[in-house]
């Protein structure tokens, strides 16, 4: 009965910015890890930034300095903010909610929003 729903994705100019969100809900027990991945057409879906339930974070080469990740205090929703977006951006981009029960991970992914940078 968990849920992982992306939202905040479209279409943006070369250079714009997009605020993603990502909701965890279904659950009784706070998720841990939750990251952000990408997957272009033809692609391999790719890590682009983790936060773990202490605020570590994490991030790809290609977005550092350019993309943020975060979460709310109640730690069941993940932000990515995407400025001085590239074309190269373009790509679904799906959530991924890690929660750790018993000595066990159990992994949820989201359905993924439609991110389209235009030049």
């Amino acid at each position: 009965q968990v849920q992982v729903v992306e939202s905040g994705g479209g279409l943006v100019q070369v250079g714009g910015s997009l605020r993603l969100s990502c909701v965890a809900s279904g659950s009784s027990f706070n998720t841990d890890r939750m990251a952000w991945y990408r997957q272009a057409p033809g692609k391999q879906r790719d890590l682009v930034a983790s936060i773990s339930s202490g605020g570590s974070t994490n991030y790809a080469d290609s977005v550092k300095g350019r993309f943020t990740i975060s979460r709310d205090g109640a730690k069941n929703t993940v932000y990515l903010q995407m400025n001085s977006l590239k074309p190269e951006d373009t790509a679904v981009y799906y959530c991924k909610a890690d929660m750790v029960v018993l000595q066990t991970l159990y992994v949820y992914w989201g359905q993924g929003t439609q991110v389209t940078v235009s030049s």
